[in-house]
């Protein structure tokens, strides 16, 4: 990709009649730049010179368009391949033990948690991945839009990432997407305990063209497995977790009533209560269509506790 946006940038410029030293002075940075950018070399070019390039060159935002896929190389191989699957996916399964996915985050809370990488370079970086992730959630409202199921842990719902402010907006967020028919959000409470994926985060990613595959991602790393057997454990792991949470509709009202200020551990039905409505919720929806009418499965079958 960023060979083909390096040929793009000199077939603009010289269909415009500039040379690289005149296209740098128009945005600021030095003849060399322009030439590294045209060749593919060194550091990809950041979002606010691509801008830039795209006005001074008259692309009318094709470079702008291209830049986030430059952008996806700079990341290590495995990441690249989880976002280009996760491009692909028919059906997203989440487990998510810090903080809310970058699907349905806010830009705020977005930018709260961006801002915690110890790697962060500059303010500029930050919000070059901010508008990385924004883009990104753009396919939730797009005609391939993939179902998306969230499991979050409580501690995401109480740790005030960004201040009380921004999570106030977050759960807002959160609940407005769970009334889409596509999407499924549900909480696994404290009181659950521990499980096998307390260590960080997990993904499942059913596709319609190649086998499942999962991710998992903690605060400093990220592995995807592809290996099917590996994958199955996964997938074993996730179905235990969404049995083990509160059923969409009590996880909604607890995010509700934590949004709200007044959630302190009441009302909160018993463990076999839970299990019970959570082995209901799986049999009820077992061969059948996700909630809300969404793509089967393949395979027809929907995870078990």
């Amino acid at each position: 990709m960023a060979a083909l946006f390096g040929t793009r940038v000199r077939r603009l410029r010289t269909a415009a009649g500039l040379t690289q030293a005149e296209l740098g002075e128009l945005t600021h940075v030095v003849s060399t730049r322009i030439t590294q950018i045209e060749r593919a070399s060194g550091a990809k070019p950041t979002l606010e010179l691509v801008r830039a390039l795209d006005a001074a060159l008259g692309a009318e935002e094709l470079l702008v368009e291209l830049w986030p896929y430059v952008y996806r190389e700079a990341f290590p191989d495995w990441s690249r391949r989880f976002v280009e699957y996760s491009e692909r996916a028919v059906v997203i399964r989440q487990y998510a033990a810090h903080v809310v996915p970058g699907l349905l985050q806010t830009e705020d809370y977005a930018r709260a948690v961006l801002a915690l990488d110890a790697m962060l370079d500059s303010e500029e970086q930050l919000e070059e991945r901010i508008t990385a992730r924004m883009k990104r959630q753009e396919r939730l409202s797009s005609p391939t839009r993939p179902e998306l199921m969230v499991i979050l842990d409580e501690a995401v719902l109480r740790r005030p990432i960004g201040g009380h402010g921004v999570m106030r907006q977050q759960l807002a967020r959160l609940l407005h997407a769970a009334a889409e028919r596509h999407i499924e959000v549900q909480v696994l409470p404290f009181d659950q305990g521990g499980h096998e994926a307390m260590g960080g985060s997990l993904t499942i990613l059913t596709l319609t063209d190649s086998p499942e595959v999962a991710y998992t991602e903690g605060s400093d790393y990220g592995q995807l497995i592809e290996e099917p057997a590996n994958v199955s454990r996964y997938k074993v792991i996730y179905d235990r977790l969404r049995a083990a949470a509160l059923p969409p509709l009590m996880s909604l009202d607890m995010i509700r009533s934590t949004l709200e200020g007044s959630y302190r551990g009441a009302n909160l039905p018993s463990k076999p209560e839970r299990r019970r409505l959570a082995q209901e919720q799986l049999q009820q929806s077992g061969g059948r269509r996700l909630r809300g009418g969404g793509r089967r499965i393949p395979g027809g079958r929907r995870p078990r506790p």
